[in-house]
Formats: C-alpha cells, sequence, structure tokens
C-alpha cells in the first residue's frame, strides 16, 4: 500500500462523517502521490451541497488534519465543480493530470478543459512569474542570499509552469518531471538552465555563488516561455 493511502482513508471517514451520503468523489492529487514523502497529502472532496455548519465541522477536524500531514481538502459543491473548470483551468489540469480516486465516481469522467482557456490561463500565470522574478530582483538590491530565496522559492512554480505548457501541447504524460520537461522542450528552452532551476524545487537554500550565475538565463529562460505562449495558437 502506498504511504499516502492510510492518510487518505482517514480523511475519507472523515468527510463522510461530515456529509454522510452527500459525500459524491474524493480524489488525492499533487506532490505526496507523485512519490514527494515529505509533501502533505493535498484533495479534492465534490459533495452534493455544502453549507456554513458543514465548514464548521470541518474547521473543528482542521488541527487533525495538520497533525495528520493532510491539507485542507478543497470542498466544492459538484455543480460548482463543473462549471469551474473554465475559471481554474490550470489548477484543475495538473488534478487531472495525476490524481488517485479514493472514494466516489471520478469527477474528471467526461469533463473537459478549453484549450483556449487553458492557453489564456498559462498566459496570466507565465507573465505574473515573471513580473515577480524582475521585482522580487530589484527588491533583492544586489544582496546573494536575498536573490539565492528569491531563485529557490519560485523553482516549484516555474516547473508547474513548464507542465501547463506541457498541457497545453497536448501531452498526456502523468510522471511529473516527464511532463515538467516536456514543456521545457516544447517552449524551446536550454537543457542547462531548465535541470538546474528544477534541482532547487526540493532544497530550502542554495549557496549564494548560484544565484549569480542562475537568474541571468531563468529570467531569460522565462521570458522566452511568455513569448511562446503569447503566440501560442491552440
Amino acid at each position: 500500500m502506498s504511504s499516502w493511502r492510510p492518510a487518505a482513508a482517514a480523511l475519507v471517514a472523515d468527510l463522510t462523517h461530515v456529509f454522510a451520503h452527500r459525500l459524491r468523489s474524493v480524489v488525492a492529487y499533487g506532490a505526496r502521490i507523485e512519490g514527494d514523502e515529505d509533501a502533505p497529502l493535498t484533495s479534492l472532496a465534490l459533495v452534493e451541497t455544502l453549507t456554513l455548519s458543514d465548514l464548521d465541522a470541518c474547521a473543528r477536524l482542521s488541527a487533525h488534519w495538520e497533525r495528520q500531514r493532510i491539507s485542507t481538502p478543497l470542498i466544492l459543491p459538484e455543480h460548482e465543480f463543473r462549471r469551474s473548470l473554465d475559471a481554474f483551468p490550470l489548477e484543475y489540469g495538473e488534478i487531472v493530470r495525476a490524481h488517485d480516486l479514493v472514494f466516489g465516481h471520478d469527477p474528471f469522467e467526461g469533463a473537459a478543459i478549453a484549450p483556449e482557456d487553458l492557453r489564456r490561463a498559462c498566459e496570466t500565470q507565465i507573465k505574473s512569474h515573471l513580473l515577480h522574478l524582475r521585482e522580487g530582483y530589484v527588491e533583492a538590491g544586489g544582496r546573494p542570499q536575498a536573490v539565492a530565496a528569491l531563485v529557490a522559492t519560485s523553482a516549484p512554480a516555474f516547473a508547474a509552469l513548464l507542465r501547463n505548457v506541457a498541457r497545453l501541447g497536448g501531452s498526456a504524460t502523468v510522471d511529473r518531471t516527464a511532463a515538467t520537461l516536456e514543456g521545457a522542450r516544447a517552449a524551446g528552452l536550454a537543457d542547462g538552465i531548465v535541470s538546474d532551476v528544477l534541482a532547487l524545487e526540493r532544497r530550502p537554500a542554495i549557496p549564494t555563488t548560484d544565484p549569480a550565475r542562475l537568474f541571468p538565463e531563468y529570467l531569460a529562460a522565462v521570458e522566452q516561455l511568455a513569448r511562446v505562449v503569447d503566440r501560442w495558437r491552440t
């Protein structure tokens, strides 16, 4: 049994206690089910109805979930979920890419994310990331440790950007690393800088000499990513 499954089973039991027959689906997704044992378990739960009393009941469980390394589940009424695929194509797309059904029916069966919604969201995300890097670099004031923190803390978001670009190109790869590299290739990014930044994704810090080497190429890679997605035709 995968190490995250007992936690998922416990979460389903908790949610069943709160929602009873109104609980429709629970899926686990994210880094934990993809092999990162240090990551908390993330999940999506769909319900028939969601009331303030339900939220209060879940709030009373939040400390328990935190102790069990379970992130607060994303809880949505089923009808609301179906009508929000166009509003959150990246977030739901990442769940679709790699998830495991742990209760009920598969909520993504028959659900589709429109390519143009995905492209538009990718453009917004990438350009926001670009603005964040530029602003963060200025705020670092030339301090190597501050630049180091900027590069290291933004690495997971960069990896997510690449997976989204891979999905935009029609990739159906489930493997997290493979999907990330597919996105980099689709955008024509150099292997070296992509590998260097992705190596930081699970590291809390890097030597202070690294950012000065990485940042110019990293910034150029994100600028290239923005240009590619801006011109992308679905």
